[in-house]
């Protein structure tokens, strides 16, 4: 048995290690058929829908960072006032608001409940 004082991301641990002796060819074989059985296919995960592209023409509501959108509060032809929530992102753990910049009215919606944006994609596009 040897001792050793190993340092790691500064701290000190003292650990002990067994020196063996043998041929180890037969041992490696059998682990290495152990191993091959242990693996597990990984279920496929299913993909959200991407949000659609904006072709209409008015200012664009992008998200602001990637995540997950909750609640969709408004939908197409609505009208809102400024500081209105028209949509709930789930980012990092925490739900954001996304709030109308002033008033205006809904021309398309390009999200759904439970689908994931990322940086830059169009959530709705305002007058």
């Amino acid at each position: 048995m040897k001792k050793y004082i190993v340092n790691v991301n500064g701290n000190r641990y003292e650990v002990e290690v067994e020196e063996v002796e043998g041929d180890f060819s037969e041992s490696a074989a059998t682990l290495a058929q152990v191993e091959s059985k242990q693996q597990k296919k990984v279920p496929q995960t299913k993909t959200a829908p991407k949000p659609k592209q904006s072709n209409s023409e008015g200012e664009k509501i992008e998200c602001p960072m990637p995540g997950k959108i909750l609640k969709v509060n408004v939908s197409k032809g609505d009208t809102f006032k400024k500081g209105d929530v028209l949509f709930v992102l789930e980012a990092m753990k925490m739900e954001n608001e996304i709030m109308a910049p002033h008033d205006g009215k809904i021309v398309e919606v390009n999200v759904s409940e439970g689908i994931s944006v990322n940086t830059g994609d169009v959530l709705a596009v305002i007058q």
